[in-house]
């Protein structure tokens, strides 16, 4: 076009008449289009480029709170000035001043350049990540930090429980049961229906090649932590909180309880960890191949351990997945179906096996437990929380003030945290699509402001989308909030110790470990709660000192019990070995081969399972089997009529009073 014609041109625009079109520079590409490439490697919407990518693009960055001077976007301030590290001041209205001397078509083309340098230079070499310097994401650094938490709260608690519970502590009934599973060390023992095969695939692999009893605590502490670590991991997302997680596994891992079984070969630590990291994997928004089988795996290590609690864990997880919009899906209620179906696969087996029938082994195994029926004994497990071990019956039991700390802590804290969930949902939150946005910009400037001029290089926004051409946005599920999922681990806690409190005749505070675990992390969120309202606490040492105190006497108490009951069951199981050695003093036991059957039966009123297999014995079925025991082991009591003629022998400096054996002739 000539120079008249471009005068012509400028004139008709500058008097209000048609925009121009944009400039075009040496590769056939509109100076006011944007690059192939947006910032961060995506491309635009509208590939084709022109006036309509260019008017979108326009929009969104009005949208965006920008505002387009001469051809360039600012957001306050200059985009190419001096503000920008290395870069030069631009005059305003975007243009760049021409070389001297340079004619009209050169400086033309030197505006059209430059121009369009200014609309794609930027978004070719916008960088996708933060520049360096930059301050990084805090939720990623939080999550990482927790983590790290995590491991050393394990760390803590394996090195706690060895030095509390010794290693060299003697194996207690049920592991004897458990171990005895590998005759190369010792007599087999009865293995009643209610036992799972749960514990003996633990210790298989240290005990069927060796019958130490310190490698076998290594190997179980060894477990338990690293199954403490697998429980609570899932929780570093599914509390919406990251710390949560090492707070709800230092709470847990602290208890006397959890720190006396960490070295047993017993399953309700392993059955509350399977518990605990299942609801933690249910509760993640997206589930995927490797949740699903996190959860099938959970499951069916509860089962597997004590298939009772296991389908405890899953019919409130089902229920959850069948009539809750947030968690419902075939991926959850296969996976929990998977569980439970591979967990309780190896009991039913064996029910068919050994016993006749699923049924059958149920009967059988009410009858070893005392009798399964309706009944409370709520309080009794309530009382057992500084011990025994177990309390058959518990009529008698009592708790001590200070050992009820956990009780009245966990109540207090559950309560803070589902109140600071409460608080945190009830608070309003902004809207998901930022700031609300300014009105569009139109031909006619606000009262009080001057228009701005009209540039030769704008494109002219091109029209919008109508509505009616937009896709239909997808339905939206209601997703479940932090309060829903903390009462979902509430209510699956609750599912578990329900049984006990209600059928089961006797206490044992290892029966609530599952409970303990899964009221964690709502207990962790309600102890972080307090500790932020400690902190504005006035004086500052008081939202110091107070929680210190409350939290270092809960350790202490802990530990104390810990200490003492590892102590109480150090010097009981010594006394079997004591009346070992009285037996085989009058030739009774201890004289067989590993792997040989017993020659000697032994029977009694008390601990016939454990003592028939410290002194190498077979035991009896009861002082009403009709076989003649070989000896009587009788504590307080006095030998049947059928044995009152037999030689009785006292046990000396037994931790026990009353120990006594009776000799057949």
């Amino acid at each position: 076009m000539s120079e008249r014609g471009v005068a012509r041109r400028q004139a008709t625009t500058n008097a209000g008449g048609p925009t121009p079109p944009p400039a075009v520079s040496a590769s056939g590409k509109a100076s006011g289009d944007l690059s192939d490439t947006a910032p961060g490697g995506r491309p635009p919407d509208d590939e084709a480029g022109g006036d309509d990518a260019v008017g979108e693009a326009a929009a969104d960055r009005v949208t965006a709170g920008e505002a387009t001077v001469g051809g360039s976007a600012v957001d306050g301030s200059a985009v190419d000035g001096s503000d920008r590290p290395g870069g030069s001041a631009t005059p305003p209205g975007g243009s760049v001043a021409p070389p001297s001397g340079a004619s009209a078509d050169s400086a033309r083309r030197y505006g059209a350049r430059h121009a369009h340098a200014r609309h794609a230079g930027p978004a070719r070499h916008a960088p996708s990540s933060p520049e360096p310097g930059s301050a990084p994401s805090p939720g990623p650094d939080r999550e990482r930090l927790a983590h790290h938490l995590l491991l050393a709260v394990c760390c803590a608690f394996a090195l706690l429980s060895c030095v509390l519970v010794p290693l060299t502590l003697p194996l207690g009934w049920d592991e004897l049961v458990y171990a005895s599973r590998y005759s190369p060390y010792a007599p087999a023992t009865p293995f009643s229906a209610p036992r799972t095969r749960g514990v003996p695939f633990l210790i298989a692999p240290m005990a069927t090649w060796s019958d130490s009893v310190a490698l076998l605590r290594v190997w179980l502490t060894l477990l338990a932590t690293a199954a403490l670590y697998l429980g609570f991991r899932p929780w570093l997302r599914a509390a919406r909180r990251p710390w949560a997680a090492p707070v709800a596994a230092a709470l847990y891992g602290s208890l006397w309880i959890t720190l006396f079984y960490a070295n047993e070969a017993m399953p309700n630590h392993y059955t509350a960890m399977g518990a605990v990291g299942a609801v933690g994997l249910f509760l993640w928004p997206r589930q995927s191949l490797l949740t699903c089988t996190g959860i099938a795996t959970g499951i069916a290590l509860a089962t597997l351990m004590r298939p009772n609690d296991g389908f405890a864990i899953g019919l409130p997880l089902l229920i959850a997945a069948l009539l809750f919009p947030a968690w419902r899906g075939r991926s959850r209620v296969l996976a929990v179906l998977v569980g439970l179906g591979a967990g309780a696969l190896p009991w039913a087996v064996e029910a068919y096996v050994r016993f006749g029938g699923v049924l059958e082994r149920l009967t059988e195994a009410s009858e070893v437990q005392g009798d399964l029926r309706p009944l409370l004994s709520f309080v009794h497990h309530l009382t057992v929380i500084d011990g025994p071990l177990l309390c058959r019956p518990c009529d008698n039991d009592s708790v001590r003030p200070v050992a009820a700390e956990w009780w009245v802590l966990l109540a207090l804290l559950v309560a803070a945290g589902l109140w600071a969930l409460r608080r945190a949902e009830a608070r309003p939150t902004p809207h998901p699509a930022g700031p609300a946005a300014p009105p569009p910009a139109s031909g006619t400037a606000p009262a009080g402001l001057a228009a701005p001029p009209p540039s030769a290089t704008a494109p002219a926004p091109a029209p919008a989308r109508p509505a009616a051409a937009l896709p239909p946005p997808p339905p939206v599920t209601a997703p479940a909030t932090p309060l829903r999922d903390a009462l979902l681990a509430l209510a699956t806690g609750l599912a578990i110790a329900l049984p006990y409190f209600v059928l089961v005749p006797y206490a044992t505070p290892r029966f609530l470990l599952p409970t303990h675990a899964l009221f964690a992390p709502t207990a962790a969120i309600g102890l972080l709660a307090l500790l932020r309202l400690a902190r504005a606490v006035r004086p500052r040492w008081v939202g110091v000192v107070v929680p210190a105190l409350v939290l270092g006497g809960h350790l202490t108490v802990q530990a104390a019990l810990a200490h003492g009951n590892a102590k109480i069951q150090g010097d009981a199981r010594r006394d079997w070995a004591r009346i070992a050695e009285t037996l085989e003093q009058h030739g009774v036991g201890n004289g067989t081969s590993p792997g040989t059957a017993a020659p000697c039966l032994l029977n009694g009123n008390t601990s016939v399972i454990p003592l028939a297999h410290t002194a190498g014995c077979a035991p009896g079925g009861g002082l009403d089997d009709p076989r003649r025991p070989t000896a009587l082991v009788m504590r307080g009591a006095a030998p049947p009529e059928w044995a009152r003629d037999w030689p009785r022998h006292a046990v000396p400096d037994t931790y026990m009073r009353g120990w006594a054996i009776h000799v057949r002739p």
